[in-house]
């Protein structure tokens, strides 16, 4: 089992890989004359946890029907075609019977 210790050197430890992946993937977008804030900017799966939805496969059906708007969706071809999401929350009105 692993100790308090292990745990907080791990958990430090895959907090610096993810520091460095955010700083090559801004370091590339720059380079490529994009200009992204990533705090505003999601992945499917990190935009599901922030906004409470139940599946990924809600979102991809969102923007798939353009629910999410196409300027709000930007698909990274490098990162293969990893789909960022502008970080607003987006709704769909459920039809109610009468």
């Amino acid at each position: 089992m692993e100790t308090k210790e292990e745990f907080k050197a791990r958990l430090k430890a895959l907090m610096a890989d993810t520091d460095q992946m955010i700083k090559n993937a801004q370091a590339y977008l720059v380079s490529q004359g994009e200009v992204v804030d990533l705090t505003e900017w999601l992945t499917i799966k990190e935009y599901c946890k922030r906004f409470d939805i139940k599946n990924t496969e809600t979102v991809t059906n969102w923007i798939n029907r353009g629910i999410i708007p196409s300027e709000n969706v930007r698909v990274i071809e490098e990162f293969n075609n990893t789909r960022l999401i502008k970080a607003v929350p987006y709704h769909v009105k459920s039809a109610k019977a009468a």
